[in-house]
This record gives structure tokens, sequence and C-alpha cells, in this order.
């Protein structure tokens, strides 16, 4: 950030810190403040602190910096939510932990921890983080004050980067003879989040994990989750052993774990799973110290409320009695039998809630944001581990509609409404111009209503974006909403959409798709990525037929583009009407893809049409704007 642009951020912040306290609501009694429970449960164990800090990458970069959090440690400030403060100052704990005989977690090295089990002869890692490198540093901590123990078998809980990205870090060349255990469909859905939409989530991370905000009390304080996410090397080691069904029971390095299968709660593929010898049972990220995500805002598909609280029933029936803690893949752990069949039930009464009442109130007529300004938690469910630091009661509900009822509301008038910039000039228009719109803004500020304060604004921005004081305007607005939220990815967005309106677009600096990531791809999901990427316009009037031949799988795929679409189908045969015809390996399509042109791929017929083919395959937009056209 340039310190013109920061100055201006800060000037923006301070002016907003005064009003965050009228905004500042907190529904939790004085008495739940009062209440350590959590926190000596976050401090139970304590092994010893990563010191500094602080991870770096080969080159000397800095990819993790949880001593940037250090200013959690006082009391909260005018500038943050107090119950968020609260969270975040329990999510900074960074560690090694023992979490119970032979079970050990590494916290504060990244977004999720790293679950370590002792085993006869070895380790089993659960979960290695996103990066490499903050898994290898997690590793080594464990190390360096328990010995020098081989991984003997990595566990995934679920296909999301912050779960499985790190797998290097644990085992740097690779699964080997070292079984890598995940969840049935866990392949499918690891590469396709982050390849087919993976470009627009990672701009939109970036927003909702505060990436580009500073560290401090007025900017970045946490994610609700875990502090924030790495920056390091992704990979992918793909699983050698896939669990199928719940009450599988699997051996490794001497210790028996029994699974249980979870598909469609927080990830498409996803599982819990007791270790009987140990009373112990991970519950991967189905049950945390936070209301969760039914939709996450950074993109992706919606979640099943209904089944995740059915996943969570049939948990407290497999687990009641038989584990004396449940430690999950974010935040603390919990101990005792009373208190676990609580926290699974109390998590399970919230999903269920949270889908059933949404349901009731779309049988009345109902619509998404209507249900989102109505519904309230009953009492029993208003505990901390319910708040809304991570999901949210408004953009959850909002899911739940769109997953039962699609984007429209039925009204008409939603229909067919203009394009964001043609519906912000005639809002504009219709509010007397530039300068009398601000005014209204101003006016509903004053009255209370940053909401539609914001809105107008950002109408004013889209309608003439070089507005500075329309810009200026609303980054404080934004500014003052940051300051005032619970859920930390709220605060996150509102605090990064006023940086950008001051500073511009920041370039990215993290992204999922790495070169482990693409080489898990199938050569059907491969071929998917050409097609999505076809700019269609430029294509309507290209006619190709063209081989993609792989000899040592033994099969070709035929791919057709026309009318700006490229479809496929396969066989063992070559297609006599191809106009082109590519023989390759898996290795050579990669580098193709990867824009190393044709290399030794041996071509028959017309390389031309090939040319034509990549002439309109586009090239995503990593940093796309947001809060402006």
């Amino acid at each position: 950030m340039s310190p013109i642009n920061r100055r201006r951020f800060v000037a923006a912040a301070a002016g907003a810190a005064a009003a965050a306290v009228a905004l500042n609501p907190e529904s939790a009694v004085a008495a739940q403040y009062r209440d350590t429970g959590d926190f000596e449960a976050a401090d139970r164990g304590f092994v010893a602190a990563l010191k500094p800090g602080v991870v770096k990458d080969a080159d000397g970069k800095v990819v993790w910096d949880n001593d940037a959090y250090a200013f959690l440690e006082k009391d909260a400030p005018r500038t943050a939510n107090k119950s968020l403060w609260r969270q975040s100052q329990l999510a900074s704990r960074q560690g090694l932990y023992k979490v119970t005989d032979r079970i050990y977690q590494v916290r504060g090295l990244d977004l999720s921890n790293m679950t370590i089990v002792e085993g006869d002869t070895g380790i089993i890692v659960i979960d290695p983080l996103i990066s490499a490198e903050t898994a290898a540093a997690a590793l080594k901590l464990y190390r360096t004050h328990r010995g020098e123990r081989k991984v003997t078998a990595l566990i995934y809980t679920h296909p999301h980067v912050d779960h499985f990205g790190g797998g290097y870090g644990v085992l740097p060349e690779g699964a080997g003879e070292v079984p890598v255990v995940a969840p049935e469909g866990f392949l499918e859905h690891a590469v396709s989040e982050n390849v087919y939409a993976g470009t627009a989530m990672n701009r939109r991370s970036a927003y909702m994990y505060g990436a580009h905000l500073p560290r401090s009390a007025r900017g970045q304080i946490g994610c609700g989750l875990g502090q924030s996410v790495s920056l390091g090397t992704v990979g992918l080691i793909a699983p050698t052993r896939s669990i199928t069904r719940t009450g599988q029971v699997e051996t490794f390095d001497g210790v028996a774990v029994e699974f249980q299968m979870t598909p469609g709660t927080e990830a498409p593929a996803e599982m819990n799973f007791v270790f009987p010898g140990l009373r112990a049972v991970c519950m991967a990220e189905n049950a945390t110290h936070t209301m969760h995500n039914i939709i996450t805002l950074r993109g992706a598909q919606v979640r099943d409320a209904r089944e995740w609280a059915r996943y969570l029933n049939e948990s407290v029936d497999l687990f009641a009695g038989r584990v004396d803690v449940a430690f999950a893949s974010h935040h603390w752990p919990t101990w005792g039998g009373a208190e676990i069949t609580e926290l699974l039930s109390s998590q399970r009464d919230l999903y269920a809630y949270l889908h059933d009442q949404t349901l009731r109130m779309i049988n009345i007529g109902m619509t998404g944001r209507e249900i989102a300004e109505a519904i309230e938690l009953p009492p029993g469910l208003d505990v901390w581990a319910n708040r809304g630091y991570y999901g949210s009661l408004s953009h959850n509900v909002k899911g739940i509609y769109q997953r039962y009822m699609g984007w429209f509301d039925a009204n008409p008038a939603h229909l067919w409404e203009h394009p964001p910039v043609e519906e912000a000039k005639r809002y504009v228009r219709a509010l007397g111009g530039r300068s009398a719109a601000i005014a209204r803004a101003r006016e509903f500020e004053r009255e209370g209503d940053l909401r539609f304060a914001a809105t107008l604004l950002n109408h004013v921005v889209f309608a003439d974006p070089g507005s500075r004081v329309a810009r200026a305007e609303l980054a404080r607005i934004y500014t003052r909403l940051g300051y005032a939220a619970e859920n930390a990815v709220w605060r996150n967005f509102y605090l990064t959409g006023a940086l950008e309106l001051t500073e511009g677009v920041r370039v990215g600096e993290s992204s999922t798709v790495g070169p482990t990531m693409m080489a898990a791809l199938s050569i059907e999901q491969l071929i998917d990525s050409v097609a999505i990427r076809i700019n269609g316009p430029k294509a309507w009037d290209l006619k190709v037929r063209m081989d993609w031949s792989f000899p040592s799988l033994g099969v070709v795929y035929h791919l057709t583009v026309r009318n700006g679409v490229l479809t496929y189908r396969s066989d063992e045969n070559a297609d006599p009407g191809a106009g082109v015809t590519l023989s390759m390996t898996k290795v050579q399509l990669l580098a193709l893809l990867g824009g190393k042109g044709l290399g030794d791929i041996e071509v028959s017929g017309d390389a031309s049409l090939l040319q034509q083919v990549l002439a309109v395959v586009e090239k995503p937009d990593p940093n796309f704007a947001i809060v402006t056209p």
C-alpha cells in the first residue's frame, strides 16, 4: 500500500472508530464474558510455541506471521466488535498442544490445525494445513518436543485446501509407501472446486480473509475460524486409500480408527472418525466453535443444513460414552463426555433450526432477504460456539433459500433488472444527480441507517466510479460497518471494500491452482477446464474436430468445437473425420495447456486447427474489480 493511500485508509478508519460503538450491540450478557472456560480450554495442554511465530519460504518471503496478532492481547478497542475480538483472542493461540495421550495439535500456524497421532513406530498426520512451508514448520515444532518420528499415515478429513494443501510439507517425496487416506469422492471435489471457479474464488477469498488488510485493531483481526491463510506453496498428494462407509475400521501404525461418513455437510466429501483406544474423536470441520457457513461468501455450492444436522445427530449416537475429548481441524478441543454431547447437540439444533425455520417462512411467502431479517435463534442456542463469527444467520438463511428456491424471489420486478452500472445510473438520476444522492446518503447515515447509506453510495460509485467524493464516502461507511460486525468475514469484506475504494485493486498474492493440483485433474477435467474458458462469441463461427489420443491409456478423446462450445466423447478408436490428431501423454497435455507449446507431442493433420481453438481460449482475470465497475 502506498504511504498516501495508507494514510487515507487510516484516516477513514479513525473517523469511523467513534461511531462504531453505537453500532456494536452485544447480545451476550456480561456473565458470558466473565466465563473463562473457553480460554482455559484453548490453553490446555500447551507444550511450546514456535518462536518467532513466523514462517518463511525458501526465498525468505514471509508466508505466515502469527506474531502480527500480538495486539489482540489488549482489551477490545472501539474499532472492533467485542465478541469478535474475544473469538480472535482464542483463535490466535499458537503452538504445540497435547490433546490427550498420544494426540497432539499444532494450532496458530495457518487457518486450520494440524493434528498428530502417535502410532507404534511413527505418527499419523491429520490435515496438513494450506502450505508446505507452514506444515513443515508445524511438524518440526512437534518433532522438537516429541522426537524424530516418521510419518506413517496422512489423513485428509475433507477436500478444502486448508486441509490438504500442505501435504508436501509432511511428505516431501510424496506418498511413497505411506497411506494417504481420504473420504470417497475427495479428489474429484478437491480439484473441481479449486480449478473450475478457482480464479473467482481466489479473488473473493482475498476479501473473505482480509488478505490485503493490515493486521491491526483497525484492520484484519482474524477470520472467525482461524486467523488468516498462509501464502506458501500449495500442493496435492493424491489419496491412495478411500473411506467409503460409516463403521469402516482401519488400522494405521497400530492405531485403530473408526470412520463416520458425512457427505454433503461442510464439504461434499467429509468424514469424522473416532480413535476407540484413545477415547478421542475428530469432528473434521462439522462441529467447531462458531456457526459455520451454509454458503460461503468466497463462493461454493450451497451446503445441506438438513443433512449436516442429521449427521451431527448420528455423531451423538455413535460417540456418546465412547470419547473423553473431541477435537476438530479448527479451534480448540472440547473435553468431557457431557460437554461433547452438548456441543454436538447444540450445533445439530443450530443447523436444523436454520433449515426448518427458513423452509417454514418460505412456505408462508417470505423471500430470502425477508427471512434473514426476521429469523432469531432461540435463547438456548445463543451460546459462544453458535455465534456467527464465520457463518452468519443472515447469509446462511439466504443460502438455504437459494438451495431450494434459486436466485428468483418470484417478484416480476426482479425478473429482468438492469445490470449494476445501468441500474446505478438510473438511481442516481432519479435522486437528482450525484451530489443529491450523496447528500441523501449522509442523511441516512445521520439517522443510523448505514446499510441504506451504503446502498445509495454504491449506486453513485457504479454510476460515476471516478468520483473521489463518492468513493471516500462509501469507504467511510464500509469502515463503520466493518468495525461493528461480529462476523469476521463481514468485517473483512467491508474493510477490504473500503481499502479498494481508496487504493484500487490489489494484485492477488496466492493461488490454489498449482502444478500438483493441475496434475491431479483427470483428462476429462482438463478438457473441461479448456471448455469453460472458451470465449463463446469469438468462437461462434469456428468449426473444428480433433482427436486427443493417449496411447498409454488406450483412449482417444474426440473434441468438437462448434457454436462457441467445446464438447467431447471418448472411445478406443480414431475419428476419421478429425482435422488434427494429437498423440500424447498426460504430462505433455499439461505442458501444452500451461503454454509451453507442442513440444514432443506427435501431431498429424492440420496443426493450425489446434491454434485456432487455443486462440479463443481466454485467460481468467485474477484481479477483477468488485466494489467498482
